[in-house]
């Protein structure tokens, strides 16, 4: 498990929510022998947010996944089991088998010329077999944007994660499964994470980027974070 928190005296600002407000929700349920394709793609440049999501085989496949997108984070829907104002929540649980490998990409960036953090997350894999539990979240806009009520807004803040950017995944695999990592700022920070594995695997991952976006008592490490 990886949580990568950048916490500089005064860091990017949140992202103001739109008047306006606009969703997107893709849900998919699906048990069957043969070829598939499975794809999801989405650019918003008020979120400053960068997404793909693609997956194609020939074999058994059984799955379940959904996408959510909200461009104002407090209608967004649940993560890791609580309550959490997100922009973009997915979640997939899958089972494959196949002698055609199934090969699937993800990536997700917070765009930093469109108001983002920098960060971006790769996943890649070509397997034979795969069961497979996972979900990639990222949080931008500020859920508290309109709101005046000062109790409201320290309850909605209290437990927004803006900025942030990650996966979570648990992989079982006969193949190849891969993932990469970067947050880049100019002429500041530039990380990175790469990770491969070729074979049969079992794997458990959290990678999380994370960058407070206002000023407050400086925090070290993974406190008052679930890492």
């Amino acid at each position: 498990m990886i949580l990568i928190s950048l916490e500089p005296a005064s860091g990017t600002p949140p992202i103001k929510e739109p008047v306006q407000d606009g969703d997107f929700c893709n849900r998919l349920k699906v048990a069957g022998t043969g070829t598939f394709e499975v794809g999801v793609s989405v650019k918003d440049r008020r979120l400053a947010l960068e997404y793909y999501n693609f997956l194609t085989g020939d074999g058994d496949l059984e799955m379940d996944s959904g996408t959510v997108e909200a461009q104002r984070a407090a209608r967004s829907g649940t993560g890791n089991g609580s309550a959490q104002p997100l922009n973009l929540l997915e979640e997939t649980k899958l089972t494959y088998s196949g002698k055609t490998p199934m090969i699937g990409t993800k990536y997700i960036h917070s765009k930093s010329f469109w108001g983002g953090i920098g960060a971006e997350v790769t996943e890649n894999f070509a397997v034979t077999e795969m069961e497979r539990e996972g979900s990639t979240f990222f949080a931008s806009t500020d859920p508290a944007s309109y709101m005046t009520d000062p109790k409201k807004i320290a309850e909605i803040l209290a437990v927004s994660p803006v900025h942030t950017v990650g996966i979570e995944t648990k992989n079982a695999f006969n193949g190849t499964w891969e993932t990469d990592a970067r947050m880049h700022k100019l002429l500041s920070k530039d990380v990175k994470v790469h990770e491969s594995f070729t074979g049969k695997f079992e794997v458990q991952k959290l990678l999380k980027f994370h960058e407070n976006p206002v000023e407050e008592k400086s925090r070290t490490g993974c406190d008052d974070i679930d890492c």
